[in-house]
């Protein structure tokens, strides 16, 4: 069973039955097995294990489609900030992994998209879920 939290804030957060690595390798692989372009994958905590800081595990992963973003930054071009897409695993204090995400109809709202733009983002959530399954 996924659990959300953060919904009010625009970020959806699901719990994920994996490690923080697993977890975007599972999506990575439904993102690659589809077409869609991985832009980054980063590494926060060995980034943060670099300077010298401690950071438990983060990871986050950019990817996208220029076939269904381009026509949002058409639409308004600050979208380009949210874009492309980013979905962050973290690892929580009580060791719990959760994968978080912004809400598409947090950004739909945030830029005045019109509906039949939603669904060029909205494909996020069921990609998600079938990495946590």
């Amino acid at each position: 069973m996924l659990i959300t939290m953060n919904v009010n804030n625009g970020i959806i957060s699901q719990l994920s039955p994996y490690s923080v690595t697993e977890t975007i390798d599972r999506l990575a692989a439904i993102l690659q097995a589809k077409n869609i372009t991985i832009f980054a994958r980063i590494d926060q905590q060995a980034e943060a294990e670099k300077v010298g800081l401690s950071l438990r595990p983060t990871q986050l992963l950019l990817f996208g489609n220029p076939k269904a973003g381009t026509p949002l930054m058409i639409a308004e071009p600050t979208i380009a900030l949210d874009l492309p897409l980013k979905v962050l695993a973290w690892e929580s204090a009580d060791d719990k992994v959760w994968l978080s995400y912004t809400d598409p109809d947090y950004l739909q709202q945030r830029f005045s998209l019109p509906n039949e733009l939603l669904k060029n983002i909205a494909i996020i959530a069921p990609l998600i879920d079938q990495a946590l399954l």
